[in-house]
């Protein structure tokens, strides 16, 4: 899916521009960030280039970091590209880690201060779908040297300035994957293939405010799977411990690193995250016969199991269930592409409702659009957000959605959209089961309000122009 979209004018305060390079210090520290994991336990990263990992500084005690993976160049391996389009993963950094105590209230590395999570974040920003799309099997292109086409360094740096209280990622950080071709100069020059330049430039220097702003809740996109950009998921972003056969550097351990099981972020004593990795389902749909059909059944369960904790769950995965996009078929004709068919087909073989009954709204990604989709049915709202940095869709979805269903039995009784626009989306917890919701474009500026209570959302515009 591929667009233009709309740019913003922003005068970026200098603390934020000063944020936002990732050359090498003069201790090496080229990244420093905090990423959340089982039970809201935060953990301190370091990317650096020199040869041994640093020390934190918490609340006032020297605390050495351990090495999470070594600098390494990776042999090539089977991606998701031809072998001529593909190459040897080189990461000529170091990452380091360091579980933070959930009663620490100050850490710095190098001088630096990490953000470190509040008991209950009541300001969440929301983002997805961010990396500069390079694709030879697409012919997909995005002027990645034009920040008005790849705008994530624009829309990091504005959602920094709302100051939030954690930030979710629901996933899709790489994009990078084939070299540009001669002649292009709207992405000439740029690092590609999955190795650190490429993360470097797709993620982590544009996110750099972001990251300094916020603790980060991380959600496995398809584009981190093995075949693509997985090797770099794991070594610097998913907050599980690194294990031989996870790390997805030989296509034999694809099975292990490919899948993960799910688990919960207190927001509230009554409110929780549930993060799914859903990243290598398909819209194809799944068989049980094939591996993802039973793994995604056994991830089903283990979520109804976390989210029995609680009265109020919001899900997080990369893969709309009950959203849709649009594209055009060889005729020109619009057609829609409905919620994802493998995580209908496994969840569904367990509920034929999809989701717990607890789950009161699903956050994914991986439509290049904004969208909030509210049903009659007993199923939770959808709220899509892969509009922060990719190629935007282009085909505009229908405004009459009355004979829309994005999955069997579901019906649609209120409908937002934005198609063609870039931004971020911002919650802030109310009470119990009670959130606003706004949508921001990549200057910051508010394009549309909406209210979640319960299962039920509304917004104010049904479609932003």
């Amino acid at each position: 899916m591929t667009a233009t979209g709309r740019f913003t004018l922003l005068v970026l305060p200098a603390a934020l521009l000063a944020g936002c390079a990732t050359a090498p210090s003069g201790d090496g520290i080229l990244s420093s960030y905090v990423v959340l994991g089982e039970g809201g336990n935060a953990t301190a990263r370091v990317l650096t280039t020199a040869a041994a990992c640093p020390t934190l500084d918490v609340d006032g005690r020297a605390l050495p970091m351990t090495v999470r993976a070594p600098a390494a160049t990776i042999p090539q391996r089977p991606t998701a590209s031809s072998p001529a389009d593909s190459k040897p993963s080189a990461f000529p950094v170091l990452t380091c880690e360091l579980p933070l105590a959930a009663s620490a209230r100050t850490a710095h590395v190098a001088g630096r201060a990490l953000p470190l999570p509040v008991a209950e974040p009541r300001r969440i920003v929301v983002i997805g779908d961010t990396g500069c799309r390079m694709k030879k099997a697409d012919n997909a292109y995005q002027a990645c040297n034009d920040p008005q086409a790849a705008p994530f360094g624009t829309v990091a740096a504005s959602a920094a300035a709302w100051r939030p209280d954690l930030v979710v990622h629901v996933g899709d950080y790489h994009y990078r994957e084939n070299v540009c071709p001669d002649g292009n100069t709207g992405c000439a020059g740029s690092p590609w293939g999955y190795g650190w330049d490429a993360w470097r430039e797709d993620f982590f220097r544009p996110a750099a405010p972001l990251l300094a702003a916020a603790p980060w809740v991380v959600v496995r996109g398809n584009h981190e799977t093995c075949v693509r950009g997985g090797q770099g998921w794991w070594r610097f972003l998913d907050p599980r411990l690194l294990l031989p056969g996870r790390d997805c550097n030989a296509a034999a351990d694809d099975a292990v690193g490919d899948y993960s099981d799910p688990y919960a972020v207190p927001l509230a004593p009554d409110t929780q995250l549930l993060v799914v990795d859903t990243a290598a389902t398909t819209w194809k749909g799944l068989k049980p016969s094939d591996l993802g059909y039973a793994r995604y059944r056994d991830a089903y369960a283990k979520v109804a199991t976390l989210a029995a904790r609680t009265p109020y769950n919001l899900m997080a995965n990369h893969h709309p269930i009950l959203g849709f996009g649009a594209d055009l078929d060889k005729n020109g004709q619009r057609y829609l592409q409905l919620g994802d068919k493998g995580l209908q087909d496994s969840f569904g073989s367990v509920n034929a409702l999809l989701l717990p009954p607890n789950v009161q709204a699903l956050l994914a990604g991986h439509a290049h659009l904004w969208e909030q989709v509210s049903f009659s049915s007993p199923h939770p709202t959808q709220f899509v957000t892969g509009f922060s940095g990719t190629a935007e869709d282009t085909v505009p979805l229908p405004t009459d959605t009355s004979d829309v269903h994005p999955a069997p039995g579901a019906v649609i009784n209120a409908f937002s959209s934005w198609v063609g626009g870039f931004g971020f989306m911002t919650m802030e917890r109310e009470s119990g089961g009670v959130w606003r919701i706004e949508v921001h474009d990549r200057g910051g500026a508010v394009r549309n309000r909406c209210r979640l209570t319960e299962r039920q959302s509304i917004c104010d515009v049904a479609r932003i122009d």
